[in-house]
């Protein structure tokens, strides 16, 4: 991250990327295909449990932000670390946090640059494995259009409230995430069954 980017206030730096909401385009498959491989040639395969394109640009038809989400899971909390110190650079700027059961995390973005956008924008999230609720999400809305198209008119309204405030336009979808998710973890009760 530019020294200049560092020194934004949050509300400066939401400004410079707002929300962006776009018709689904049938390349970012690719996108995601052409990060995987990157990023399974910089960190390594055996340090990877599990890779996994997420998001809604994972779902055909779905308006989305043009950012490919990108969920790795990993062995254990070390691993997490290694992968931070692989990936912080020019390239990737890489924040720790913790997931919504206190356990460690990285969130890592790409495509952030002091004039906007890049034209490609990932989000890679390294979580410990099992910690894996996105994909529930996802699936529920790959094999569910109508929901899908629910969800899509949610971020429309919520884009506009809310375009250059992107904790606010985050937090207002997870009503809605949850509850979704629930009903997939039911209907999918071993689709992601925990590794031993």
């Amino acid at each position: 991250m530019s020294l200049k980017l560092k020194e934004m206030s949050k509300e400066e730096l939401w400004h410079l990327f707002p929300i962006i909401l776009k018709e689904h385009n049938p390349d970012y498959k690719n996108w995601y295909e052409e990060e995987k491989k990157k990023l399974i040639s910089m960190i390594g395969k055996d340090k990877i449990q599990r890779i996994n394109h997420i998001g809604s640009t994972s779902v055909h038809g779905l308006i989305a932000k043009p950012t490919i989400d990108i969920l790795i899971e990993v062995e254990n909390e070390q691993v997490i670390h290694d992968i931070k110190e692989i990936l912080n650079s020019d390239e990737y700027i890489c924040l720790e946090q913790k997931d919504v059961y206190k356990n460690p995390a990285i969130f890592c973005m790409k495509g952030y640059s002091e004039n906007g956008f890049a034209e490609k924008v990932y989000h890679i999230h390294i979580k410990i494995i099992n910690n894996h609720k996105e994909l529930y999400f996802r699936d529920y809305l790959q094999s569910h259009p109508e929901v899908a198209n629910k969800y899509g008119d949610l971020k429309i309204q919520l884009l506009k409230k809310y375009k250059h405030h992107r904790d606010n336009y985050t937090d207002n979808k997870t009503e809605f995430v949850q509850y979704y998710t629930s009903i997939a973890r039911s209907i999918y009760p071993n689709r992601y069954k925990p590794k031993k």
